[in-house]
């Protein structure tokens, strides 16, 4: 019997929900220090381009992330369903499950395959499943991968920046302007590189907890499928054997209750054989009683047994 859970999902939402209101919290609360260091006295656009990419690939990242465990929130509770559908022995398991679930999809493809005397390749139908979800991950993998190198890029390029203020300060006499680029380039460098970290650091770890939600949704898949609906369509040999093996032992169990019954039958015989005897003795006694009576009742009535013949007759 399977025992699934549908709150996995759930539980990886709510910690989204208490996580991000932490570090919206912490932002608040640093809020002069971070303006500060992104937005004020910027001597260009560096930083606001490279950390503005950053937070949209990390915002459209999160949004995939958001999508796809509200859609194995759904996909978990039609699984339980189907459970429960199939421990109460509902004659059909895919009532009320939404027809663009998976585990409907699984249901009706081993019927179909059923349906034309094939035998059902469980391990086939397994991987078509992982491969197709694993497409579904192809954005944040992609996100989760680049996320740490565009804080690299952002930082490669605030220090080629800092370089040429760097340059400037060597060939201007003052270095005034020079210096105010060096300082933005490192500052830059150092702003780009904390978003990315951090942006990585959180996106990273529900990116985890998502792939978590897939495997633990699709073994729950598979189990159903091995315990609740390979048994009703696919007889494999094994299966057939022990089949075979459950009719010979319900035979000889009908035999030993066939055998006991042609025991008892024999047993009813014998007694009803002696309740004739016994009945016939008695009839025999009564017989003999009767005549007594008659013989009684001649002498008591002085009776010719000639009188009592022709009153007989």
């Amino acid at each position: 019997m399977v025992q699934y859970k549908t709150n996995y999902s759930r539980s990886v939402l709510f910690q989204f929900l208490m996580l991000s209101v932490l570090v919206a919290f912490l932002l608040l609360i640093n809020h002069e220090f971070i303006i500060n260091l992104y937005l004020k006295k910027q001597e260009t656009n560096t930083g606001f381009i490279v950390n503005g990419s950053i937070l949209a690939l990390f915002l459209i990242g999160l949004l995939r992330l958001i999508m796809l465990l509200l859609r194995y929130s759904r996909e978990e509770n039609a699984l339980a369903r189907f459970i429960q559908n199939v421990q109460d022995e509902v004659t059909l398991p895919t009532e009320r499950i939404s027809k663009k679930s998976l585990i409907y999809n699984r249901y009706i493809s081993v019927l179909e395959i059923s349906k034309h005397n094939v035998a059902v390749n469980h391990s086939a139908l397994a991987s078509v499943l992982v491969a197709t979800e694993s497409t579904r991950l192809s954005l944040p993998r992609f996100i989760s991968n680049i996320l740490i190198l565009t804080g690299v890029f952002g930082t490669i390029i605030s220090l080629s920046i800092a370089l040429m203020g760097a340059s400037d300060i060597i060939d201007s006499a003052d270095g005034i302007s020079g210096m105010s680029i060096v300082i933005h380039g490192m500052s830059t460098a150092l702003s780009t590189t904390a978003t990315a970290i951090v942006c990585y650091l959180f996106f990273g770890y529900f990116y985890m907890k998502l792939t978590d939600v897939q495997t633990k949704l699709l073994s729950g898949i598979e189990q159903a499928t091995t315990l609740y609906i390979m048994p009703r369509f696919t007889y494999q040999t094994d299966s057939m054997l022990h089949e075979v093996g459950n009719l010979v032992k319900a035979l000889h169990e009908a035999a030993s209750v066939m055998a006991n019954t042609q025991i008892d039958f024999a047993e009813a015989g014998r007694n009803l054989n002696a309740l004739t005897g016994t009945y016939a003795n008695r009839l025999t006694t009564l017989s003999t009683d009767i005549e007594e009576i008659k013989s009684l009742l001649r002498d008591g009535f002085r009776l010719s047994s000639s009188s009592s013949s022709s009153s007989d007759s």
